[in-house]
């Protein structure tokens, strides 16, 4: 019978292209329908642009907060893209027919909320459905649905088997899968949609025979019916806006947890590429062939003898299988036993560079339909950073002084604009760069970046689109949100310091406000000390930054001078508590010593008030005697009173060895190299009984806890030289005892009673 002709296919199918390009040939027809958003039209004549290279995606994005997102990404080997390719190069009319991407998103953001209310009212989760996919599997006796999919269609030998399978598989699927609520509304939506377009094509004069309708197999037996009047329902609708971007294999593939993907977007290629060159075989012999590759370029060994037995292998495990062609899961097999060895962490990697890839696609310059996203290339062109747009994760190491060689103020300065425009990205939540930890100390000059391209890169950007038009604009709209209505005098300093790293120092004069007015509370101790590190990282790289610190000053002034005055009541706390009032302190002291515009007098004698005190936590009590040590401060003989009088025979063991855990704290160098202290400490558990003993030995245990082997050498010396015997017997002793009962000890203290 004589109608429109519907051709069903899977995306990314590379059989699917492939056949359908045969299909359309065959046919001639005057006007290809093809299921994709109907805005999307607008978008084709980018997509056939000889500077467009798949993988790539066309991303819809509703207007308002929150953003919601629907992505269509396109493969070379897409029966989509070839359908569209096809039609440009033969000069036939193309058409999208489904529901425009606002009705989508719409549904989608219906659908997100629903969940969201059923989680809080839902006392139970709802019974789960057995998958229809996994039951096919278990059903055809392969590893999983795609290799059913792969053994059966992926490898059909001519374009009519292809379409006949492709559209019964749909039917059979379509009939297991009813009565999924959502899944059906959302259908019967889409497919009232699809039959008024083609409809409408009919009712425009163009002859049925000469339609053809490319739509995903599962459909095929809903839009049979397009003859049937029917009116359209209202549709919701969110308004929206859509752009061509950059998309890449790993995105692609069922691992990132796309579900329409599939597993080895790269090995599909291969099966595309083989689909040409008319060599059923290609795939198979080229993923082993690369796979040996990998392995050789890493070093391992890898025969071409192997490649060959692994082939063979492969093309016997598709026969048991009742097949002629390899599938993937034979290949993997044999590439396994023959390659790896039996092993398959042996090849692991070369298994997922060959199945997966790093492709990554590229859109010609000016598609970009936001203009953060034009900003945003042009910044990564012209500072350079192209080459970092790669989903291969890179190292950069940036000197952010002036390069006295550069031929330019531009190229002098360059790196240091590579820092802005990173750390603009980072306040955004662009994971394109992170951060890394200095290599190099008190290097205020270096700054060391891990870079990697994802799509979510991309997304994050044009979700940005609603902060700013620019990449600036957006990160100073970002910062102004953090602030605003923050009562956290930390998050506040963060966005000060954020601003100065963007090289945006106007943009925290808002922060700087907020900041300024937050000070004049109460504010927790731990909250200063991190406001101080924020603002004293501002000060430290003003000059490297050509950042004006002179409103920052003042308030980490005020901000000191507090914590000075109110450390000593902070320190009346337990031990869970203590831990943060340590970092605290820590913070506070590196903070003093970076700026000579701090009294260090008054720290002193903030720090001399905790270390004398009997009534504070005798742990912060010590680490602020060891921090006195260490700036010189106290004495030999100072220290010898407060360690006779903190480790006597009066004073509770828990009390002392928590004393002596906070002196480990800092300086351990010095303290190991003070002879007296040793003493002090030896004489002071020779005295303890049996139950004082081992209260103390939890806490001493604790102390030691992190000390490296080598300081614990040099302690063992110590304690020889007391003890008069040789250092070396000392410390081979000690660590044996250790060893042998510390596991006992602490099993026995488990259930012990402290008294707390």
């Amino acid at each position: 019978m004589n109608g429109v002709n519907f051709f069903g296919i899977r995306h990314l199918s590379p059989a699917g292209g492939f056949y359908l390009r045969k299909f359309l040939s065959e046919k001639r027809p005057e006007l290809v329908i093809l299921e994709a958003p109907s805005d999307l039209e607008d978008t084709i004549s980018d997509i056939i642009r000889l500077e467009t290279r798949p993988p790539f995606a066309i991303l819809g994005y509703t207007q308002s907060v929150p953003v919601r997102t629907i992505l269509y990404p396109f493969a070379e080997y897409s029966p989509e893209y070839q359908a569209i390719k096809w039609c440009s190069e033969n000069g036939v009319q193309l058409r999208f027919m489904d529901l425009p991407t606002e009705t989508f998103l719409a549904l989608s953001d219906k659908m997100i909320r629903e969940a969201e209310q059923d989680s809080q009212t839902s006392e139970k989760p709802a019974e789960q459905k057995p998958d229809v996919y996994e039951l096919l599997a278990e059903k055809s006796g392969d590893d999983s649905h795609e290799t059913f999919w792969e053994r059966t269609l992926e490898h059909c030998a001519d374009a009519e088997a292809y379409h006949e399978g492709a559209n019964l598989f749909g039917k059979n699927i379509r009939a297991l899968t009813e009565n999924d609520s959502y899944e059906e509304e959302e259908t019967a939506l889409r497919e009232i949609y699809m039959r008024s377009v083609i409809r409408n094509a009919v009712r425009s004069g163009v002859s049925p025979e000469k339609i053809v309708v490319v739509t995903g197999s599962y459909h095929v037996e809903g839009l049979k019916t397009w003859e049937a009047d029917e009116s359209l329902p209202e549709f919701p609708k969110l308004p929206s806006l859509h752009t061509l971007m950059p998309y890449s294999y790993y995105r692609l593939s069922t691992r990132s947890g796309y579900g329409a993907g599939n597993k080895a977007p790269a090995y599909y290629e291969l099966i595309w590429k083989g689909l040409c060159r008319n060599d059923r075989f290609y795939a198979a012999n080229a993923y082993l062939s690369k796979i040996a590759e990998n392995m050789r370029s890493n070093g391992s060994a890898a025969s071409s003898a192997q490649v060959i037995e692994a082939l063979r292998l492969a093309r016997s495990l598709a026969q048991l299988h009742g097949g002629d062609i390899p599938t993937l899961s034979d290949i993997r097999d044999a590439a396994v036993t023959c390659l790896g060895e039996g092993s398959f962490s042996a090849i692991s990697a070369a298994l997922a560079d060959t199945e997966i890839g790093t492709a990554i696609g590229e859109i010609p310059e000016g598609v970009s339909r936001t203009s953060i996203q034009d900003d945003f290339y042009r910044q990564l062109k012209e500072l350079k950073l192209e080459k970092y747009r790669s989903v291969v994760a890179q190292d950069l190491a940036l000197d952010l002084r002036e390069n006295l060689r550069a031929s330019s103020e531009r190229s002098a300065f360059l790196d240091l604009e590579r820092s802005y425009f990173l750390h603009k990205l980072r306040v955004l939540g662009l994971d394109f760069a992170r951060l890394a930890p200095s290599r190099q100390e008190n290097a205020t000059w270096a700054e060391y970046w891990q870079v990697q391209w994802t799509t979510e890169c991309e997304i994050v950007l044009v979700e940005s689109a609603l902060k700013g038009d620019t990449v600036e604009l957006a990160a100073a709209f970002q910062l102004k949100e953090n602030v605003e209505g923050q009562e956290d005098i930390s998050v506040i300093a963060k966005a000060i310091e954020d601003s100065f790293c963007c090289g945006m120092s106007g943009a925290a004069s808002y922060a700087l406000s907020a900041l300024q007015a937050a000070a004049a509370d109460n504010i927790p101790f731990k909250e200063i000390a991190k406001t101080m590190f924020s603002l004293s990282n501002v000060i430290s790289y003003g000059d490297i930054r050509k950042a004006d610190c002179s409103a920052v000053e003042p308030i980490l002034k005020q901000l000191y001078y507090r914590a000075c005055l109110i450390m000593s009541s902070c320190c009346v706390c337990n031990d869970d508590a203590a831990k943060e009032i340590a970092a605290a302190i820590n913070m506070i002291n590196s903070v003093e010593l970076a700026h000579d515009i701090l009294e260090t007098e008054d720290w002193v004698k903030a720090l001399m008030e905790v270390s004398t005190r009997d009534d504070l936590n005798t742990t912060l009590s010590g680490l602020c005697t060891a921090i006195l040590l260490e700036r010189s401060v106290m004495s030999n003989d100072q220290l010898k009173t407060e360690v006779s009088r903190r480790l006597s025979k009066g004073v509770p063991a828990e009390l002392g060895a928590g004393w002596f855990e906070g002196l480990a704290m800092k300086n351990r160098s010095g303290l190991i190299a003070r002879l007296s202290l040793w003493e002090s400490l030896d004489s002071y558990l020779c005295e303890l009984d049996d139950e004082e003993f081992k209260r103390a030995l939890v806490f001493l245990r604790r102390a030691f806890a992190d000390f490296s082997s080598g300081e614990k050498d040099s302690i063992a010396e110590n304690l020889g030289e007391i003890w008069g015997s040789n250092g070396d017997e000392v410390s081979e002793v000690l660590n044996a005892v250790l060893d042998e009962a510390s596991q006992e000890t602490i099993d026995e203290l488990s259930g012990y009673n402290f008294d707390f």
